[in-house]
């Protein structure tokens, strides 16, 4: 593995990175306080992601996309993940690789114009009884005819509020298994303004103000066969196929972060003075600079090695999980140590820490908890022992 960036890379990088700051940090005041992104914003931002090449860019270059490997592409995760959460996902959206799993024709009303910055997806999985535990969902598909019938709940879906359309993983059937009966779950596509569809507020959220969750519900929802996303009772393959790398994102963002909470933390440690010389002085802030830029280091590593194992076709669940694991982690840890180098400056608003703190929560808990990456990294040590 080479680890130094090519030459593409690092303009991948700055370009990113003078995005963020020119037109992303400028508006996180805002958000943050109202905790509302204006429609205005978005679709200014949007277009000049567009024009930066910035929009859509985790999407293939043959349906448009801007073609990236995948350390190219985390990389650019990377730097976006410094802004505010809200104003980087919406605004410089990327859109679900699930969406490729489509047919030609799906693609041409889903794909393309989202890619294009015509519409927004939301992926809907989780429900109020179904977490980390998808097979015990509750939402129905049953098929009448050439329809399907969708009934149910889904709940914490982000920003499904402004999404045109959602990719909904509905239980389907059942079949057996070792371990008795377990739902099997189809994939559909379903139009805002469906008849049976609504969506409706979701919960205030300490983590990522500006980037909103809803309720999504089905009553009797008809859709026709067309809208099957992959094939019937095959909804986990084709997510388990196309979103995979979801975990190493939410890594790359936290380093993003991180490295922004870092940064900040030994600016202040050298100006800042107490007892007549700069706190960054003193082993008690000098040692957790040095722990908080060797576990971002660590984190680093991780996920770029993870990354760079998914272009060779050799990563592993293992891989990916412990690079999720380490790098929210990681994040939790430099930010709660960023705020008590400032002391109580860093609870107040004036700097982003506070917020990298409370949108830190989050990440150890969606896209699978620290538990369930804890699980699946056990699960292939002891694999080899029959256990």
């Amino acid at each position: 593995m080479h680890f130094g960036l090519s030459e593409e890379q690092k303009l991948i990088v700055e370009t990113t990175r003078a995005f963020v700051e020119n037109e992303l940090y400028p508006h996180e005041r805002e958000v943050e306080r109202t905790g509302e992104l204006r429609r205005e914003l978005i679709d200014e931002l949007k277009a000049k992601a567009i024009a930066a090449g910035l929009y859509a860019a985790n999407m293939p270059a043959d349906v448009g996309g801007a073609g990236l490997d995948t350390v190219s592409w985390l990389l650019y995760e990377k730097e976006l993940g410094r802004a505010n959460y809200a104003l980087h996902w919406t605004c410089v959206a990327r859109p679900s690789n699930i969406l490729l799993a489509g047919t030609p024709e799906q693609r041409e009303k889903y794909l393309f114009p989202c890619i294009r910055g015509e519409k927004w997806d939301c992926l809907a999985m989780t429900e109020p009884g179904a977490g980390s535990d998808l097979r015990g969902m509750k939402a129905t598909a049953v098929q009448d005819g050439s329809d399907w019938v969708l009934n149910g709940t889904k709940h914490f879906i982000s920003h499904a509020d402004i999404a045109d359309f959602a990719i909904c993983f509905m239980a389907s059937g059942e079949e057996d298994s070792p371990r008795g009966k377990r739902k099997k779950i189809t994939a559909f596509f379903v139009d805002k303004g469906t008849k049976g569809f609504s969506v409706r507020d979701g919960y205030s959220n300490v983590s990522h103000r500006g980037y909103t969750n809803s309720i999504l519900e089905f009553d009797d929802c008809r859709l026709p066969a067309s809208q099957v996303l992959g094939e019937v009772h095959k909804g986990f393959e084709v997510a388990n196929s196309w979103l995979g790398a979801t975990r190493l994102q939410v890594g790359a963002t936290c380093l993003g972060r991180a490295e922004r909470a870092l940064s900040h933390a030994i600016e202040y440690a050298a100006q800042r003075r107490q007892f007549g010389q700069q706190i960054g002085k003193f082993q008690g802030v000098s040692f957790k600079l040095a722990d908080m830029a060797t576990e971002l280091k660590a984190a680093d590593l991780m996920v770029f090695e993870a990354g760079w194992k998914y272009d060779q076709g050799t990563v592993t669940d293992q891989d990916m999980a412990m690079a999720k694991l380490k790098a929210t982690e990681m994040l939790a840890f430099v930010a709660d140590e960023a705020i008590q180098i400032h002391g109580g400056m860093g609870l107040m608003d004036d700097l982003p820490l506070e917020r990298i703190w409370r949108d830190a929560r989050v990440e150890r808990i969606w896209e699978g908890t620290s538990e369930i990456q804890r699980h699946i990294i056990s699960r292939a040590l002891l694999r080899p022992f029959g256990a």
